[in-house]
């Protein structure tokens, strides 16, 4: 849209009053656009669980074996002198070889078991081969399927060969005896972790690795043939589970200087701190430290295990500090395995880290399998340099002063570090590198407060920091701190836990197991809780109870259920929702729940919720109810009676604003149908038998040329766009054209035409409700049977002909249902339809068992049985018992009903579609087709879907839903301290909206400019063009170029300035129902369609006129006694912006006051009249509603008032029906009417009389009023327009189109002035939409 030159140029000149203009955009409130407007409703996809150890492992068993031979140095390498001696930090020559080797073995098993305490150790000093065989093999067989570890010291013996074999002793040590890697392998199994300390390690992990490939040939090999040696043998083990740690590289040397242990490699694995402290004294940094010496490392203080000391405090540091190395650089799933898996295997590859930085700075290359990216330059290495060099720098003041300890600074400048990624960072960029840290320092009490709050932050990023989260392994450590009392960490852990829930629910069972939920009860509780923690807390305890019996039974003793009742009138919204799908869930399928709830009354105490404001919550408590009833257990004459009381008292819902409540409602009720099978069947096949009998009283006989669209050649109709409403039901394309151009063929068996009428026409469900989804003609019931059902229920006096008490509970439901099935809304009338057809379907087959014998279709199977209770269908619901004859009908492959036995195939009409399309299969049914005939069997369809193995989907399954929970579970995932995108100043959502708010400005100061002026004349032609359907009704866009046309059911956009079609949809109405009223909602901003039909939905429509497929956002019965009458005035509407009120009227004795915001009914003003409402005007200001009615008279009510005395004023003034009542906007405005005599009147509020009465053209059929030009148009069935100014003088009159021909203008159908411009639409009954403005010079 191009912005006006003048107003770029010049922005200053009316600044003020447009910011004015500005502010007032901004301050109106918005309709239909919450998230249950713009999202499809279900749940989140769940994401794959990598975080849990799938196979925890303990290293059970560990082989320690030295080959010192101490004294005797190998012959292959020549040390230097003096050398490296200490093993173990032992100088084996400081006594006898025996005992060293003894005091050394001995040490380095305490080594050990300073990181896994609880192994089985077995040392092998100087071993012979049988000896290393001997202890392999016993270990592997007492450890079963655990780790076993097996250490190799090979100080005293060769270096490895190329052969794979490395070096033990004869019996009386006089050899060097070899031993294969191969071999080793074998008496180990796996899985293992090997750790090699000599020189030229390497070569042994190269050689491992061959052998294992080799290992893999053989087996292969000896899977195909059987004659292979191997072939018998037990499987060995897969050497994939096993893990290799080796000094150094193949080709290198251990280093062997005298200021290092000689055994480093182990020193780094085993005592980590200590080497690490040795080392950092080495280095030239250190003389920066004073006074510390090799001596005094020696003496420092405390304990490794103990946190407050500085010993334990540097081995805390160090744990952090390597586990963040490893999870920054280790691919996702080599972290889990290595450093998650097994606490031993995590220790030694932490202190492997370690080993890798020290050995690399004597070049050597430790060597692991599977292989590590290299860590030594890790930037976090300085950081433990600093830890050390603060705790060092206090040693000489702590030893020999005795000064208290000051601790590391180091986790809390860590939090802070992760701090500044919180609040710095950009949306996407790679995760926090201080993730891990903030895990260690949920162990320490001084920062557990301020890591809990710093993780919760975090967790709320989304999903993937969740995630992410997990897979550091947070996720023992949040449950241990649910056993503790401190207060203060309440909310930040109910919190995360809502996090960890709304991305993983599979933790409920965690939870129970841990006695977790009693935590969160306890929270729920507490009434000094802020509702936002309480509300986190309900929703852990709703996962924790779904579908999950052990859940429910702990909560349930827990006191759940009395816990929550208390809070269901909580002025918290989210806090009632889930307290209500908590109880929902703690009793679904469970019924000692269920009766606590029946002791603690707890549906009459949910009742209250059903009238919530917010539709979420009343959905809600819809569904807490269906579970309440759905509840699968034997029914007592008790619990009959409440089911019969829930059942009524949601039946109250069915003209509820809210189509996500309506949805909830049919799955409730599906609930109860199924409990109560039988009893709906009985009451289906009375409704179905009635039907036949009844001839619905037609509501329109008679063709008349204003009514309906007259039959024209095919290559007029337009195309349709087909209309993505959510699930693309209703492509309404080729099947409305072709309803269009059936309307006079309908062909009955005879092949005569018949007269159309809406009430017996049976195009099957084409017309409308489920159009264009797959399985049409597998409906037993198609959408005009029920509508039909529907409307006899609602005109006749069913009492007599019905034998059943009539008014009986599932009487009314099944009512209820039918209702539900011709909804506006696309997904509610489907799911009421699976409900309604699944048990015709069980209707019919109870009632006829013997003919389904009889024909022969066993073989095609239907739909599986609606109750999942296994075969039968009376144990479920108490559907009476079958003769055993036609057992077969009773389990899933309940056939289909067949084709009448001796009946021809019924003939198709014959037609052809309009467009080149296939047309529906709804079409190919004659007029007279019976209810359960298989359909057209000359159909390519019927071949195809007969046996189609899955059953229909057009029947619903016993557990249906509509994915609310799941869907509203998804806010807790999603950020929450986020600011919405709205509110960001810079965001591109914001910078659209401004300018919109600029556009709407200057189109009001633009068209004020020239109504100032005044308007002379009005019959500029600036548009004209031919509309697909007559115009019924035209509405001009506030602030766009565009216009909105409705024909009969479908609506046509228009851009008036380019002269182009924008859009065509099908509005999904019934084929009896017209389109009689449209609005345009949030005009100023993003704008939403409002169209209204005669049989009282309203339907509101986005993404028209834009290029995207138009979709229905939400549509309800706004109201819902109307008749359709092709003479009434069918369905008024008027909509106020500022308050988000919408008043509906029309054929009714009420004006309906519908909240939009709340989407329920608010009030209902009876109008006190006989005739219909045929016009509405409110003004918000002075909370005013004007209506014109049938009978001349125009009522005046205030809103305010109550129902008996809110009529204030009534004008009777007018002897015949009033086509406009317009209640002008001003403080002091008058009312103006007009009735089809063209009478026009103006008046005062307070006066009884009119203070000016005009006369215009008789025989008014359309009339507009200009709100800011004091303009009005009239349309007459005499082919012209006239416009007249405030004072009764004609300006214009319009009796031809401008054009070559000139051709005269058709009977005009309907006229509508633009709200700011001088424009003026006309539609008449030749498919014309002409727009006229006034002359140029003045626009």
């Amino acid at each position: 849209m191009k912005m006006d030159s003048e107003l770029l140029l010049s922005p200053a000149i009316f600044l003020a009053e447009e910011e004015e203009a500005d502010m007032s955009d901004w301050n109106l409130p918005l309709a239909f656009m919450k998230k249950r407007h713009s999202e499809k409703i279900e749940g989140s996809k769940a994401l794959a669980q990598s975080w849990r150890m799938k196979d925890r492992m303990k290293t059970v068993s560990v082989a320690l074996v030295l080959c010192l031979n101490v004294g005797v140095d190998p012959p292959d390498v020549v040390k230097t002198s003096p050398c490296a001696r200490l093993e173990c930090w032992i100088d084996p020559l400081s006594m006898s070889p025996q005992k060293a080797l003894e005091t050394i073995g001995a040490n380095l098993q305490k080594q050990y078991e300073n990181w896994q305490p609880r192994a089985r150790y077995k040392q092998s000093l100087d071993p012979t081969v049988d000896e290393v065989k001997k202890l392999c093999t016993s270990l592997r067989r007492n450890a079963k399927e655990e780790r076993v570890l097996f250490h190799y010291n090979g100080h005293g013996v060769p270096r490895p060969t190329v052969n794979g074999e490395i070096w033990v002793f004869n019996k009386n040590y006089t050899q060097y005896i070899p031993l294969s890697v191969y071999d080793l392998q074998t008496w180990m199994g796996s899985p293992s972790i090997f750790v090699y300390d000599c020189s030229n390690a390497g070569i042994i992990v190269k050689s491992f690795k061959q052998f294992a490939l080799q290992r893999e040939q053989e087996l292969e090999v000896a899977a195909i043939n059987p004659n292979h040696p191997l072939a018998q043998m037990p499987l060995p083990p897969s050497m994939k589970n096993c893990i290799q740690l080796a000094a150094c590289e193949a080709s290198e040397l251990l280093p062997m200087n005298p200021d290092l242990p000689a055994d480093l490699f182990t020193s780094c694995l085993t005592t980590p701190i200590k080497i690490a402290l040795r080392w950092f004294c080495m280095q030239k940094s250190a003389k920066l430290v004073p006074g510390v010496t090799l001596d005094l490392i020696e003496k420092i203080p405390g304990r490794l295990n103990d946190r407050r000391t500085p010993l334990g405090e540097l081995n805390w540091i160090f744990t952090a500090i390597t586990d963040t190395i490893a999870w920054n650089v280790l691919p996702r799933d080599l972290f889990q395995k290595l450093f998650r898996q097994d606490l031993l295997v995590a220790s030694l590859f932490r202190n492997f880290l370690l080993a890798e930085r020290i050995m690399r700075s004597y070049n050597c290359t430790p060597v692991s399998s599977p292989r590590l990216p290299p860590t030594y330059m890790h930037a976090m290495w300085q950081a433990w340099d600093l830890a050390v060099d603060i705790c060092l720098s206090q040693l000489p003041t702590i030893i020999e002063e005795g000064t208290a300890f000051r601790h590391s600074p180091f986790f809390a400048e860590q939090l802070t570090a992760f701090q500044v990624w919180l609040t710095m960072g950009v949306e996407n960029r790679n995760p926090p590198e201080q993730l891990p840290i903030v895990l260690q320092v949920l162990l320490s009490q001084v920062h557990r407060l301020r890591a809990l709050d710093l993780l919760g932050r975090f967790l709320d990023l989304g999903p993937w920091a969740v995630s992410l989260a997990l897979s550091v392994g947070i996720f023992p450590y949040v449950l241990k701190l649910l056993q503790s009392s401190a207060r203060e960490l309440r909310p930040l852990l109910v919190f995360i836990w809502a996090k960890i829930l709304a991305v993983d629910s599979s933790c409920q069972a965690d939870l129970v197991k841990d006695n977790g939920h009693k935590y969160f009860l306890s929270v729920l509780a507490d009434p000094y809780m802020p509702a936002e923690h309480r509300t986190m807390a309900v929703f852990i305890l709703a996962v924790i109870v779904n579908s999950y019996t052990t859940g429910q039974e702990a909560c349930l003793q827990g006191n759940l259920i009395a816990i929550c009742l208390e809070q269901l009138s909580d002025p918290h919204p989210l806090l009632r929702q889930w307290v209500a799908v908590c109880l929902g869930r703690i009793w679904q399928n469970f019924d000692s729940a269920r009766w606590c709830g029946v002791r603690d009354s707890a549906h009459e105490k949910l009742y209250s919720l059903l009238s919530d404001p917010i539709p979420e919550v009343r959905c809600a408590a819809v569904f807490a109810l269906g579970t309440f009833v759905g509840n699968s257990a034997e029914r007592t004459d008790h619990s009959t009676t409440i089911d019969h009381n829930v059942a009524m008292m949601l039946a109250q819902l069915i003209n509820d604003g809210s189509p996500v409540v309506r949805k909830e409602l049919v799955v409730a009720l599906s609930h109860l149908v199924v409990q109560y099978e039988s009893n709906f069947c009985t009451v289906a096949l009375q409704f179905m038998e009635e039907e036949k009998n009844y001839a619905v009283p037609s509501t329109a006989n008679t063709l008349e040329p204003g009514n309906l669209t007259p039959v024209r050649d095919s290559p007029a109709i337009p195309r349709l766009r087909s209309v993505n409403s959510y699930t693309n039901i209703r492509a309404a394309t080729t099947a409305r054209n072709l309803n269009k151009s059936l309307q006079n063929l309908n062909l009955n068996e005879e092949g005569g035409p018949v007269a159309f009428s809406p009430g017996n026409l049976s195009t099957s469900s084409s017309a409308s409700s489920t159009l264009g989804s797959p399985d049409n003609d597998e409906y037993i019931l198609s959408f005009e049977t029920i509508d039909k059902m529907r409307r006899v229920s609602s005109y006749s006096s069913l009492n007599s002909l019905i034998g059943v008490s009539f008014n009986s509970v599932y009487t009314q439901i099944w009512r209820v249902l039918l209702h539900l099935a011709a909804d506006p809304f696309p997904e509610v009338s489907d799911l009421a339809m699976k409900v309604l057809n699944s048990i015709a379907y069980k209707a019919t087959m109870n009632a006829r068992p013997q003919r389904i014998l009889d024909s022969g279709s066993l073989t095609q199977s239907a739909p599986a049985s609606p109750t999942s209770k296994g075969a039968h269908i009376h144990q479920a619901g108490g559907s009476p018992p079958m003769p055993s004859a036609s057992s077969s009908s009773l389990t899933n492959e309940v056939p289909k009903p067949p084709t009448r036995g001796g009946e021809q195939p019924p003939t198709r009409p014959p037609y052809t579609p309009t467009l080149g399309g296939q047309a529906p299969h709804s079409h190919q049914f004659p007029r007279t087709r019976k209810m359960f005939d298989k359909g057209p069997s000359g159909s390519e369809q019927a071949g195809d879907d007969a046996d189609d193995p899955g059953g229909h989907k057009a029947y619903m399954n016993a557990n249906l839903s509509t994915g609310l929970c799941d869907w509203s579970a998804k806010y807790f995932a999603q950020p929450v301290m986020k600011i919405p995108e709205e509110h960001d100043v810079e965001s591109q959502v914001r910078k659209e909206r401004e300018w919109r708010f600029l556009r709407n400005a200057r189109v009001r100061k633009q068209s004020q400019r020239i109504t100032q002026r005044g308007v002379t004349r009005l019959d500029d032609q600036i548009f004209i063009n031919r509309n697909p359907g007559v115009p019924s009704v035209v509405k001009f866009h506030p602030f766009n170029p565009c216009i909105a046309v409705a024909d009969k059911d479908s609506i046509c956009f228009w851009d008036w300035e380019k002269a182009e079609r924008l859009d065509y949809f099908y509005n999904g109405n019934p084929r009896y129902t017209r389109i009689t009223a449209m609005e345009y909602l949030n005009g100023h901003d993003y704008s939403l369609l409002l169209t209204a039909t005669d049989d009282g939905a309203l339907r509101i429509w986005k993404n028209f006129a834009d290029q995207r497929n138009p979709e229905m956002v939400t549509a309800w019965q706004g109201l819902s006694d109307m008749l359709p009458t092709t003479r009434g005035a069918g369905m008024v509407v008027d909509w106020e912006q500022e308050t988000g009120l919408l008043m509906t009227s029309g054929d009714v004795r009420v004006i309906r006051i519908w909240d939009t915001e709340r989407e329920m009914k608010v009030q209902d003003i009876p109008t006190g009249a006989d005739s219909c409402v045929t016009s509405l005007s409110c003004d918000s200001q002075r909370s005013l509603i004007a209506a014109g009615l049938g009978d001349g008279s125009v009522r005046l009510y205030d809103r305010r008032m109550g129902a008996n005395e809110c009529r204030v004023m009534t004008y009777r003034e007018h002897s015949s029906w009033v086509v406009k009542a317009h209640l002008q906007k001003q403080t002091d405005g008058k009312v103006i009417s007009v009735s089809v005599d063209g009478d026009v009147r103006f008046f005062e509020l307070r006066s009884p009389d009119s203070v000016n009465v005009l006369q215009t053209v008789k025989g008014l059929t359309a009339l507009d009023i200009h709100p800011q030009a004091n303009l009005f148009a009239c349309g007459s069935m005499n082919q012209f327009i006239a416009v007249y100014n405030s004072n009764g003088d004609v300006i214009s009159n319009i009796k031809y189109y401008d054009g070559f021909m000139g051709q005269r203008i058709g009977a005009i159908s309907c006229l509508a002035f633009h709200p700011y411009w001088p424009h003026l639409a006309v539609g008449s009954n030749d498919y014309y939409m002409s727009i006229y403005s006034a002359e140029k010079r003045l626009r």
